[in-house]
């Protein structure tokens, strides 16, 4: 079995593993409380909101602003 979308991608959109995991789990505590989804729900392969925001960040629905120090 496959992981959808892969690290690989993920990655590439990110630039690091601590940032996507913060990002990540904000968008999916976002989609839970508000039900906002950039995607039609049938187009999505996971069911649950973790993946789906996995999934958003893969596709490039999701940008990131980093902020200046």
């Amino acid at each position: 079995m496959m992981i959808q979308p892969s690290i690989d991608k993920l990655m590439n959109e990110v630039g690091s593993k601590y940032f996507l995991v913060n990002l990540v789990a904000k968008r999916a505590k976002e989609m839970e409380e508000k039900g906002n989804y950039q995607m039609k729900e049938k187009d999505y392969f996971s069911c649950k909101n973790i993946g789906r925001a996995l999934e958003e960040v893969s596709k490039g629905l999701i940008h990131l602003e980093k902020e200046n120090q």
